[in-house]
């Protein structure tokens, strides 16, 4: 039998899960906004980004959201010049990372909300089966 209450909490949670993703994405890319190559010339950290897709669940009838994969922003690096820095090729110039906090800063708020709908959802879903339990006792 075809419950459309549970079929919604399972597409929240398949957009729970690929928010967490995307939110886990964002930080390692926070967290290494200032990393830089190991090696003089070397390339530093390289921004990550992912990308979702849509599945259909044929047992619910509905698309589910996932994780299609995780790549790397090809970008240009930004170039600071440093000659003291470990990291300064010949010319004294450090490459740094293509992450941008405010880029970083506007997904992690964009994935934190998606993130906040989805969970609304469910406690929503949750709440109508209870009262739908209740009411079922009651008579």
């Amino acid at each position: 039998m075809f419950d459309p209450l549970s079929a919604a909490m399972s597409i929240a949670s398949s957009g729970l899960k690929a928010q967490s993703q995307r939110l886990r994405v964002v930080a390692e890319n926070v967290a290494n906004v200032n990393s830089t190559a190991s090696t003089p010339g070397g390339d530093p950290y390289r921004r990550k980004t992912i990308t979702f897709d849509a599945e259909l669940d044929r047992a619910l009838g509905a698309s589910m959201v996932s994780v299609k994969s995780v790549g790397v922003d090809r970008s240009d690096f930004k170039l600071v010049h440093n000659p003291s820095h470990p990291a300064a090729g010949a010319d004294g110039y450090v490459k740094m990372p293509n992450v941008s906090s405010l880029v970083e800063m506007a997904d992690m708020r964009e994935a934190t909300r998606s993130y906040e709908a989805n969970l609304n959802i469910i406690d929503q879903a949750r709440k109508m089966v209870m009262r739908t339990t209740d009411l079922m006792r009651r008579g």
